[in-house]
């Protein structure tokens, strides 16, 4: 297993914490370089979109409603 591969599996398995340091690293960035916050945020979301086996600053996606059953003759 390579070294990429390893880290691969650790951001999985700490992708909650992967999420958290970004945020962090996003309100750093945004006292750095005032004025640009909509500019850091886009790229915090999508780091945290490409890191880990999901993404875990947002809410999972709505329940698919109930298919019916065809009227049985």
């Amino acid at each position: 297993m390579s070294f990429l591969d390893k880290a691969k599996e650790l951001l999985d398995q700490h992708d909650d914490k992967v999420d958290q340091g970004l945020d962090k690293a996003g309100d750093l960035a945004k006292t750095k370089f005032a004025g640009h916050d909509q500019q850091i945020d886009a790229v915090i979301d999508q780091a945290q979109q490409r890191t880990g086996a999901g993404d875990t600053t947002q809410a999972p996606p709505p329940a698919a409603p109930p298919a019916e059953a065809p009227p049985q003759q």
